[in-house]
């Protein structure tokens, strides 16, 4: 008898599992959400490996490095940018940002920076943006603070990251000119062209 009420509390529950398992709808959980709203990584590597051009490799290695601090990013902005420095310098660019919907916008930033710091460069600049979201585009349209530690060589390749409210961004730029140093400053994203970077 014991044996039969044994094996009842086995069997029963396994088949209420078995039944709601073959009946249940999918949930789509956040993560899965989220991957509709944002460029996976391959994604992101052809782009800028397109848009760079003869940078292709060593653009692909620093993107990657952006995929493995932060994830998929929401949008980017394929734009070009001057900057020059000497103890003190500005920086001016204009570009797209894309959305993964295929919403496109113009963009513009600018700032001043300041550190040991000495030289101009002309740079392409691919951005990828993290945590904003097409609707929410106004909260790009402020200074985001910049610390930034590079090398530039002639045609060469720098990253840095920027922070605000929870949005990261991370320009990738390539260039021709030479500039090495630490900048610390801001870059001022707007949807205007503007002059003064303050």
């Amino acid at each position: 008898m014991k044996f039969k009420y044994i094996l009842a509390f086995i069997i029963i529950p396994f088949f209420i599992k078995l039944y709601y398992s073959a009946n249940a709808k999918p949930v789509y959980g956040a993560d899965e959400s989220l991957t509709k709203k944002t460029f996976d990584k391959k994604e992101m590597v052809d782009k800028a490996k397109i848009y760079f051009a003869d940078l292709s490799e060593g653009v692909g290695i620093i993107i990657e490095r952006s995929f493995n601090d932060f994830g998929q990013p929401s949008a980017y902005i394929e734009g070009e940018e001057f900057s020059g420095a000497f103890f003190g310098g500005l920086r001016y660019g204009g570009g797209k940002i894309y959305f993964k919907d295929g919403t496109t916008k113009k963009i513009f930033w600018n700032g001043p920076s300041l550190g040991f710091d000495l030289g101009a460069n002309a740079s392409k600049v691919f951005t990828l943006i993290y945590n904003l979201e097409m609707d929410e585009v106004d909260k790009l349209f402020m200074r985001f603070p910049d610390v930034e530690g590079t090398l530039y060589l002639a045609a060469g390749l720098a990253i840095n990251y920027q922070k605000k409210d929870g949005i990261i961004i991370t320009p990738v730029r390539s260039g021709l000119g030479l500039r090495a140093g630490v900048n610390l400053g801001y870059t001022k994203y707007t949807e205007k062209k503007s002059f003064i970077p303050f």
